[in-house]
């Protein structure tokens, strides 16, 4: 078969926009940053040119990953060059996240040398009055293509021809691959260019200039690696194969992120991980004492939880956007199982419940629900997330509970995001979020961001058909099956006690992971009793739970201590949400005393950088001097801190086939104003706007347009031919236990007549309705996708309804609205 140029082209260009966007949503960028790129405007939207900018060349790297179990220590070193001939100003930033610490930065160029150190908050804010140069800081801040939480340090100007070497150590709670690994990410503007002439000359066929080595530990015991790029074989270093060794030949390929799987041994589903104190610090205090660390992958069978476990559902509706969701809520409100709780806020410059509080999920509140919908009014005003988050988070949960969030938004958070975030930080490991921006939305980041958080979703929403597809996937995955009431319960020798400082969550859910940490106090009576063991007792539905692990209290001296670096930093997040009493002022000042000594930062310290000599430098394991040394001839402060950048959005692409249609569909809008399928879909559905609607129809008609546009009105193709008008009139019509009563509207929704459907009744009226509305959905469910949750509850109520004959019914349903619908349809 030929194919034309074009077509190769297209090719190879889908190729290659698979490969550049397919990692870019899991890590932002990272690298050195050059002030003049981003004073001409070459910073590219979704794209930052930091250090594979060709001005400055990442000329050698040296990196040590050391992981053990789910956590992970770095300690990099990174040498760039400034390759033109001009001096160029440089920063240098890396992204963080709530499970990153970033403990040590220092750069060297020449005979000077440039450390970040941590002070108490009063203290900085003297210093940073006295820095020069905080304004390269704001102008970062301020960047519309940068958004987030960072690293950033201001480098100052790099001569021609010089090289600058950044030191970067970092440890990391790492996450959980789906299929069990533990998942570790390097960015890939952090790696060198490849040279494949050196490469292809090099007898052994590795990078001269990259020394990327991985050391993995387990008690497990490690069984394999997977990574994205050519690596050395896996070394075991123990006999019991606890602890393996492998480095990395080349980069990845195609400028991808690097991604490191890491499997252990066994069927095991938690791990813990005993790092032995620090032999300088006082017993009793955190640094003083061991540290445990605990990771909760509970086993999670496929299930269907009882009454009672359901969850509360709550609706968060951006009322610039309501009039174009009224139909998802629908949707959402329809498919709720019963025995769950919900509630509908609407925010703006002010929020609004449709209840005030939560309520049960029955007939009767599912239809005040659906008669609320249409009394909310558009609101082009502010929009006050935060304080609608604050009132939620404040409320405690319903008996246990879960409570998960769908936060439908369109309008930017202004200046609150850092703010949104901390609240979101606080409580997540009490709920999650499913956040659907807008494709115009400003805060798309943020929504991204909230729903990681949280070990949500984020959807990005194109079309009115698409929110209301994406809206129902996501409510899917909410009520699959998830662990709950969690209970650790712990077993140590005689003399010992365990402190929590980060306990166990309300939850956890399927494929997914949390940890917990805890300070082993005290003194063993019986010093050959060397093993501990902790018990976890969880629930999914009706099932109980019980499993107990058992670990070592001698394990091998760390002294870089990442475990205690990740418990000091939840000891101070914790310290700082639940306030100190004035007996707890002393654990609080201790705590940040260490935390600066290991450079861990937290609510309590800010960062501010020193330049100097080299000949002057102290050592980072120990407190910084006082401060009035800094303002020393030999000593000049450096712009050094953790932001939080408020850019806009960046365009990402959640696949090659998505980018495509939605190219295609920019073609077609610069053809013609009019989309096509806007006109088919009104074709569609004319006959049945003709007659005059029903109540049940009016709830469920197309709103008003608002001033909203839409950038793609195309829907897919397998939408296009389903009557929505018919559709939402059953979908309203539909009960609250997934039943449907026998009345002239769902008749003639269905495009029967009651004489028709009255005469070919093999049953009673309800049960023969809701066969034939199970019917209709099922055979345009390739057309709906959504209408699963909907199916299944009406199935769920046929099956008890013992009297009824499902086969005969099904042949009745069959024969009058001329499909074919199999006896499966009842298994859903």
């Amino acid at each position: 078969m030929e194919i034309s140029t074009s077509e190769s082209l297209l090719s190879i260009s889908l190729l290659f926009h698979e490969a550049v966007f397919k990692q870019r949503v899991k890590m932002r960028r990272s690298g050195i940053l050059i002030k003049q790129y981003m004073c001409r405007g070459l910073f590219q939207r979704g794209i930052w040119l930091f250090s594979s900018c060709p001005e400055m060349e990442l000329e050698t790297m040296t990196v040590k990953v050391t992981i053990q179990d789910f956590v992970a220590d770095v300690v990099s070193e990174l040498f760039f060059r400034n390759t033109q001939q001009v001096s160029k100003e440089i920063m240098f930033i890396f992204p963080v996240d709530s499970d990153t610490v970033v403990h040590t930065f220092y750069a060297t160029m020449g005979d000077t040398r440039i450390e970040a150190m941590l002070w108490e908050k009063e203290e900085a804010q003297h210093l940073c009055k006295a820095t020069s140069g905080m304004e390269n800081l704001r102008y970062l801040q301020d960047q519309w293509d940068l958004w987030g939480p960072v690293f950033a340090c201001f480098l100052g100007t790099l001569p021609p021809n010089r090289e600058v070497t950044i030191s970067l150590c970092y440890v990391q709670e790492l996450p959980l691959h789906p299929d069990g690994a533990a998942l570790f990410c390097w960015p890939h503007e952090l790696f060198p260019r490849r040279n494949y002439l050196s490469y292809i000359s090099s007898e052994e066929g590795m990078f001269e200039n990259l020394h990327f080595s991985i050391c993995l530990k387990s008690a497990h015991g490690v069984s394999h690696v997977a990574i994205n790029s050519s690596y050395t074989p896996l070394q075991y270093t123990a006999p019991d194969q606890t602890s393996a060794e492998v480095s990395l030949k080349l980069p990845p390929w195609m400028q991808d992120d690097l991604n490191l799987l890491v499997y252990y041994r066994g069927s095991h589903t938690h791990s813990a991980v005993v790092e032995r104190r620090d032999l300088k610090a006082p017993p009793g205090s955190l640094l003083g004492d061991p540290v445990v660390m605990v990771t909760l992958t509970p086993n999670i069978p496929e299930v269907v939880p009882s009454s009672g476990q359901l969850g509360e559902f709550l609706f968060l509706m951006d009322r610039s956007l309501f009039q174009d969701a009224q139909n998802t809520l629908l949707f959402l409100l329809k498919s709720l199982p019963l025995g769950c709780y919900f509630n509908i806020y609407s925010f703006g410059a002010t929020f609004k419940a449709f209840y005030p509080q939560s309520v049960e999920y029955t007939q009767e509140s599912m239809d005040n629900a659906v008669r609320c919908l249409s009394s909310i009014c558009p609101d082009l005003g502010g929009c006050d997330l935060l304080g609608l988050l604050k009132s939620i988070y404040s409320t405690p949960l319903i008996h246990g509970n879960l409570r998960q969030l769908f936060i439908f938004i369109q309008r930017k958070i202004s200046s609150e995001e850092e703010a949104v975030m901390a609240e979101v930080y606080r409580y997540r490991d009490h709920h999650r979020c499913f956040c659907f921006p807008t494709n115009r939305c400003d805060s798309f980041n943020l929504s991204q961001a909230m729903a990681l958080e949280t070990k949500g979703e984020c959807v990005c929403i194109h079309s009115r058909m698409d929110m209301a597809s994406e809206a129902v996937k996501c409510l899917r995955r909410a009520l699959q099956p998830m662990a709950s009431g969690i209970s650790l319960h712990w077993d140590l020798p005689p003399g010992l006690e365990v402190s929590m400082i980060r306990k166990a969550p309300e939850m956890i859910f399927q494929g997914h992971q949390s940890s917990v940490y805890a300070q082993i106090r005290g003194q063993a009576q019986d010093v050959e009793l060397g093993e501990g063991a902790v018990s976890l007792q969880y629930h999914v539905g009706s099932q109980s739970f019980n499993y107990t692990l058992r670990f070592s209290l001698f394990p091998s001296a760390d002294d870089r201590l990442p475990v205690h670096r990740m418990a000091m930093m939840h000891l101070l997040w914790k310290l700082a949400w639940e306030g100190t009493s004035r007996a707890e002022k002393d654990i609080q000042h201790s705590a940040v005393k260490s935390s600066i000594s290991l450079g861990v930062p937290s609510p309590f310290t800010s960062g501010v950088a020193v330049l100097m000599k080299q000949r002057d430098a102290w050592h980072h394991d120990s407190l910084p001097p006082d401060s009035s040394t800094l303002f020393s001839s030999s000593c000049n402060l450096v712009p050094c801190q953790l932001l939080w950048l408020r850019g806009f959005r960046p365009v990402w692409f959640k696949s090659t086939k998505f980018w495509i249609v939605q190219k295609c569909q920019f073609c077609l809008e610069m053809l013609d104003r009019k989309a096509p399928d806007t006109e088919a879909l009104t074709q569609l559905s004319a006959s049945c706007k003709e007659r005059e609607p029903s109540s049940e129809e009016q709830v469920m008609e197309e709103p008003p347009a608002s001033n909203i546009s839409w950038d793609w009105k195309i829907s897919p193709l397998s939408t296009r031919l389903c009557d929505f008008s018919s559709l939402r009139v059953v979908v309203a019509l539909q009960k609250a236990n997934g039943s449907w009563a026998f009345t002239a509207a769902l008749a003639s929704a269905l495009g029967l007549s009651n004489a028709d459907v009255d005469g070919q009744r093999p049953t009673e009226p309800t049960a023969w309705a809701t066969v034939l509305a199970l019917v209709w959905l099922h055979q345009y469910k390739w057309k709906v996708p959504w209408s699963e949750l909907l199916e299944a509850k009406a199935c769920r109520w046929l099956r008890d309804q013992a009297e009824v004959q499902l086969d005969e019914c099904l042949e009745a349903a069959n024969s009058l609205l001329g499909c074919f619908v199999e006896p499966t349809v009842f298994r859903i």
